[in-house]
């Protein structure tokens, strides 16, 4: 038999969640009819498509390459459904997306354009907030329909995975630290940080308490251009998105992973509830198009 779209679109929400579980809320169904459709869709292919000897739901290489696959279909399917609005003189559309000021920098410079340029009839606005609880509270109130945060968040939330992004300590030349760098030598270490008491700041003590290291707070700040130039300055290091170095400092930094490398997930969240066409189409975007940003080898 041939797969429905149906089964495909479950299948994708499988990999993207990693978890048959949160796939199946993300979709809107009962685990138990998500398990049936992954297993109908496996019986009509003749392959197993998911490893059900590793825990959470892990595809195997004739999953993965279905997955590819129905990612094609599914993205076909979605422009053609663009076709009828575009010729019918159809109002414009519009979506809102949430974001920390750095991770904005993502969707205006990679995935706002490169969605405007497939959609020129949805238009995307951009709202910023500096902590992960005030993207959540823009979700719950309806300011925006899709946020793109650091996972994971509220659990009531559905969340697709996009990529994992490594954070790295950017300090001023001449500093003399290894790399990688320990994360014993954060001990001591003059940092720039986020002011007290923001989700930023209480995330890194956490993280700071974990390790069981007390860096000095040599400036204290939420400005992200007073990042930059404390850093420059030399007044202190910077834990920061790899990425966002040659955005930020151009090549007058220093950069070093962690050993073991620190990295953090990135997605889109949103309630759970059906999301608007539009917003169906910029998941589905960022899905596709979200560059892929491995850790230094």
């Amino acid at each position: 038999m041939t797969p429905t779209l149906q089964q495909l679109r479950y299948l994708v929400a499988v990999a993207d969640c990693r978890s048959i579980t949160a796939a199946a809320y993300s979709v809107y169904i009962a685990q138990p009819a998500l398990s049936r459709s992954i297993q109908a869709l496996e019986r009509d292919l003749g392959v197993e498509l998911l490893d059900r000897r590793s825990r959470g739901a892990t595809l195997t290489a004739e999953g993965a390459r279905v997955v590819r696959l129905a990612r094609t279909v599914l993205d076909a399917v979605e422009a053609i459904e663009d076709i009828r609005p575009a010729h019918a003189g159809s109002s414009r559309a519009s979506l809102t997306v949430a974001a920390t000021p750095t991770l904005s920098l993502d969707l205006a410079a990679d995935l706002v354009p490169s969605f405007a340029e497939r959609h020129p009839a949805i238009d995307v606005r951009l709202l910023q907030h500096e902590s992960q609880e005030a993207l959540v509270r823009a979700l719950t109130d309806g300011a925006a329909e899709l946020a793109l945060v650091d996972l994971p968040v509220d659990k009531e939330l559905s969340t697709h995975h996009l990529q994992d992004r490594e954070f790295v300590l950017i300090s001023p030349p001449g500093s003399g630290l290894p790399d990688p760098v320990p994360f014993r030598m954060l001990g001591g270490l003059r940092m720039v940080l986020p002011t007290p008491g923001t989700g930023r700041r209480t995330e890194l003590e956490a993280m700071f308490g974990r390790l069981g290291v007390r860096p000095v707070a040599a400036v204290e700040s939420d400005e992200r251009p007073a990042w930059v130039s404390s850093v420059a300055d030399g007044r202190g290091s910077l834990i920061w998105y790899r990425d966002m170095v040659l955005r930020a400092f151009g090549r007058g930094v220093e950069v070093r992973s962690f050993t073991p490398p620190l990295l953090r997930a990135v997605g889109i969240v949103h309630q759970r509830r059906p999301l608007s066409r539009s917003a169906r189409a910029f998941l589905a975007h960022a899905r596709h198009n979200a560059p892929v940003r491995e850790p230094a080898g």
